[in-house]
């Protein structure tokens, strides 16, 4: 066992780290991006409104078992040639995207999706070695929804308009090339983490159920937040109106990362997030009145902020429940897993006339997940908990 506040190995380089970060963040890129992309395949009839979940869905439950399974395939070794050649890949797929649409177009989402679960793990390897997780894990979220409300603004603003949704493919096929450049400077390898009693190196029966509250939590919400687009268009908002509320949720996003990564260790996990698990249900209520379009913006950038600033509180539950960081390093798989099946659970209650299905199942789950969050940690052993 590592103790508290020591790093897992030597610590990297400062420019090592910084490079592991923006491959992580290229490849959570799509995460933000996609729905105003998809949102806009669907505008122009190469993607249905069920399609449309099923491309979200295959996408992010592709970069879940590439960050899942990373580790077993790869272990820590190698980072170098496993970030520059996802870079390149991921370029290469996001270029095939403007060629291809319906069943075709999902597929190349899901083969996408691989390498960009791939980098996400690379970074998730460094967080979960460093001496305060939380801290790390809010650190990454806030800059990639930085990286995440420059690019959608720009797409909206400079890319949509003269060259249609394809060109904001070819945006993301330029930030894989560079990511790629940038993977040549990655830390080359890792430490191992703490030995487990199981010969798998698994996490233990908490750990799992750490697991479960946090593909609950991002289930939950990108069920609700993969259909924005049609959402704004069913609330007789004008165009460009899924864009700006997308660009004020990053924005207010980035403002929730940011309290987060400066309250690390100040506030405890279980509030965190039960009440903004709670505030995003009220939210999504909101969502559900088709409201006007001040209060839909306003509602986007309050269900953004409650979002980001509750997510790195994840990293500190799964450690709780498994001291090994097992459990935690499992945390990006698990998250992506639920964003993949969230999508793919709100396209069954959804037709083309009306999406609010997805706003109600959100909820249901979003309620699951506080119950489970506040269950794990009632039933906590009493000796040394974590934050």
């Amino acid at each position: 066992m590592t103790a508290a506040g020591a790093w897992i190995g030597s610590p990297p380089p400062v420019g090592q780290q910084v490079a592991a970060y923006v491959v992580g963040i290229v490849g959570v890129l799509f995460a933000g991006v996609g729905p105003l992309l998809l949102g806009g395949l669907e505008a122009t009839h190469r993607l249905s409104a069920t399609q449309l979940g099923e491309a979200g869905t295959v996408e992010l439950l592709a970069m879940g078992i590439g960050a899942g399974l990373a580790g077993a395939v790869f272990g820590s070794r190698h980072l170098r040639v496993i970030a520059v050649v996802c870079g390149l890949l991921l370029a290469a797929l996001n270029v095939a995207t403007i060629r291809v649409s319906g069943d075709m177009l999902t597929l190349v989402r899901g083969l996408a999706g691989l390498p960009s679960g791939i980098m996400i793990w690379l970074v998730t390897g460094l967080i979960v070695r460093s001496p305060r997780p939380e801290r790390g894990a809010g650190l990454y979220l806030t800059v990639q929804t930085l990286a995440q409300l420059v690019m959608v603004a720009a797409i909206t603003a400079f890319v949509i308009g003269p060259f249609g949704v394809n060109g904001g493919f070819l945006a993301l096929a330029a930030v894989g090339l560079v990511s790629a450049i940038v993977g040549v400077a990655v830390p080359p390898s890792y430490a191992p983490l703490p030995a487990t009693d199981n010969p798998r190196g698994l996490p233990g029966a908490r750990g799992w159920v750490a697991l479960a509250a946090t593909f609950c939590f991002q289930a939950f919400i990108l069920a609700a937040w993969i259909y924005v687009e049609p959402l704004s268009r069913q609330s007789g908002h004008a165009a460009g109106t899924a864009g700006l509320a997308i660009s004020l949720s990053l924005g207010a996003q980035v403002a929730g990362g940011t309290l987060a990564t400066i309250a690390a260790g100040r506030i405890a996990w279980l509030w965190a997030l039960v009440g903004s698990l709670i505030g995003m249900i009220v939210l999504l209520g909101v969502f559900a009145t088709l409201p006007s379009t001040v209060v839909f913006l306003a509602a986007s950038a309050a269900f953004g902020f409650l979002w980001i600033f509750s997510a790195p509180y994840l990293t500190p539950m799964a450690i709780e429940a498994d001291p090994t960081r097992r459990a935690a390093i499992l945390g990006p798989g698990a998250s992506l897993l639920g964003c993949g099946a969230g999508p793919f659970l709100a396209s069954l209650v959804v037709t083309d006339s009306d999406v609010r299905g997805s706003l109600y199942l959100a909820a249901g789950i979003a309620a699951i997940c506080a119950v489970i969050v506040a269950a794990l940690h009632l039933t906590r052993p009493r000796v040394d908990p974590i934050g």
